[in-house]
């Protein structure tokens, strides 16, 4: 079995622990609130939990803020409890993969405030530079959460590279000594049973040490060049697979891939050059963007949405790349409220949106709530946000003439919050996840939640039988991709194949009824519907299918 044939089985669900159960009533959810839910997780027969980082950190970005790469933070519990949790999950059969934030720390974190202190061997840890010669910043980078991407180095005069919250210092990874830092940060995790490692935006750790201005100020895509993607990044992670996590086949590892390219991240994935297993790459996640700006109100471009996919699909096939399939995750608002139907097709289109995903090559992530068709929740003011990027972004929204109720309706749209609500396990108050006061308030528990889709819900069951598919079906976990029907304005059509089998897949992306024209090749195939989110019983591929709103169709055929 190759390695990407192994990947392609597997099923990985992201569990974001604040939000997920809390165990003792203070409104977090914690460690021991996943270990009295392991019946809920062995339910699902996922192969492994992607957990967002519990370390000791100010959270003043929800975590990735690390102050101590080596201690859980007491807010989620212990070590003791982390070796339970591990342990219980093995017996389930369930690995555990950690968040590994690797390229900048909390400001603090013991290396920064050693730095601060005068330390020569930790101010070399970072990217302190002096302001140019007129006063102004060291360079015109803009911060990823808004702002200037720099900020004052204590009273040093100088200034420190932030390009995420002004908290969030960037590691300099010229420096051998960082990096052999971060290698023992990862052997630690390895010790102590860990099986999987997701690399938090590890493509943008390869900034040069000159640190140039942007020739196109405000321009991101022309400054984000400057940092993101440079050759020196793969020398980087061959030397951390070298030196960490290679020597283990059982290790699978991830990288956040920000504004990466199909042929880095080939490179990145492809088992010849011994970097990481598979990629989490956003393009796809940016169709509602108008004119490249999160903030604003547009439907979705299905046309690009699908595009992206196949281009993807098509070329990190031929390359050998591997992609990680998700459509959500900790940082996006939900897919189901962006390109489904949240109201009256909210279980059909979150069907059909995940068979779309799971049915591709690759190895699917679901994120947890999407399983019950989680959707975006409608808070009436900004201080019921937290996330410090909506916040941020509400605030320059209204400095650039919005009303606040019209800045608040686009936070609402896109805000991270809308995934990091705990988990509604009933319709109670506070959404069966705590007994005190949640750190962030659920709403729409009423209509969505655990216990309601358990007792006669349909969507975690089609998880559950889009995930048998995978385990048992190697067309699926191993099988080619080819696009079909690529004009179409409604559906998305592709191919898997392997050997002398196919799988032809149709999704329905919209509510209304649509007829499709079956490629001529495969009209009168015979085989049978592997899976569909209505009713569908096929024995022949007919010269017409009529999809119902939001149906996935997947028809196995034999190719000889």
């Amino acid at each position: 079995m190759t390695r990407q044939t192994d990947l392609g089985k597997k099923v990985i669900y992201q569990l974001y622990p604040k939000s997920f159960y809390d165990s003792n009533g203070d409104g977090i959810g914690d460690l021991r609130g996943v270990i009295q839910k392991i019946d809920y997780l062995k339910q699902l027969h996922i192969d492994q939990i992607w957990f967002n980082p519990f370390f000791i950190s100010p959270q003043h970005d929800n975590g990735y803020d690390i102050a101590d790469y080596y201690r859980i933070d007491p807010k989620f519990g212990t070590m003791a409890d982390f070796r339970e949790m591990v342990k219980v999950l093995k017996e389930a059969h369930i690995g555990v993969m950690l968040d590994m934030v690797l390229n900048h720390i909390s400001t603090d974190h013991e290396w920064f405030q050693r730095a601060l202190a005068g330390d020569a061997k930790y101010q070399k840890f970072f990217y302190l530079r002096p302001p140019k010669a007129n006063g102004d910043l060291p360079n015109n980078w803009e911060s990823k959460f808004g702002g200037p991407a720099w900020a004052p180095f204590g009273e040093s005069g100088q200034y420190y590279l932030c390009l995420y919250d002004k908290t969030q210092a960037d590691l300099d990874w010229h420096n051998p000594e960082v990096r052999q830092e971060l290698e023992k940060v990862v052997r630690f995790w390895m010790q102590e049973g860990v099986e999987g490692l997701r690399f938090d935006v590890i493509n943008v750790i390869g900034k040069d040490e000159q640190l140039v201005d942007s020739p196109r100020p405000r321009q991101l895509t022309v400054e984000k060049a400057l940092y993101t993607d440079t050759p020196v990044v793969h020398q980087y992670l061959k030397e951390l697979n070298q030196k960490t996590f290679g020597a283990d086949d059982q290790i699978v590892t991830v990288g956040e891939m920000s504004s990466s390219t199909i042929e880095n991240s080939i490179e990145y994935t492809n088992p010849a050059e011994h970097e990481l297993d598979m990629v989490f790459t956003f393009h796809h996640l940016k169709v509602d963007y108008q004119n490249g700006n999160k903030w604003t109100d547009m439907p979705f471009d299905f046309q690009k949405l699908k595009h992206l996919l196949i281009d993807w699909q098509t070329k990190m096939d031929q390359g050998h790349g591997w992609n990680a399939l998700f459509w959500n995750n900790h940082d996006q608002p939900w897919a189901l409220s962006r390109f489904g139907d949240s109201g009256q097709y909210r279980e059909k289109s979150a069907e059909m949106l995940a068979a779309t995903m799971h049915l591709l090559r690759g190895t699917p992530y679901i994120y947890m709530g999407e399983e019950i068709g989680s959707i975006n929740t409608p808070y009436q003011s900004i201080d019921d946000y937290n996330d410090v990027e909506s916040i941020n972004a509400y605030h320059q929204l209204i400095a650039e003439g919005r009303s606040p109720q019209a800045a608040l309706h686009l936070v609402y749209l896109k805000s991270r919050d809308n995934s990091r609500v705990p988990l509604a396990w009933d319709d109670s108050p506070q959404a069966g996840f705590t007994t005190g006061t949640p750190w962030l308030q659920p709403k729409n528990q009423e209509r969505i939640n655990v216990k309601a889709e358990l007792d006669h819900g349909e969507i975690f069951n089609f998880y559950q039988r889009l995930i048998q598919l995978r385990t048992n079906e190697p067309l699926i976990s191993a099988g080619h991709f080819r696009a079909h029907l690529t004009d179409h304005p409604a559906v998305f059509a592709y191919e898997r194949y392997l050997d002398h089998e196919g799988l032809l897949v149709f999704n329905n992306f919209y509510g209304d009824e649509t007829e499709i024209s079956v490629p001529s090749e495969f009209v009168r195939k015979r085989g049978q519907v592997l899976i569909d989110n209505y009713e569908a019983d096929l024995a022949q591929l007919p010269v017409q299918i009529k999809l119902r709103p939001y149906e996935s169709l997947a028809f196995k055929f034999s190719r000889s």
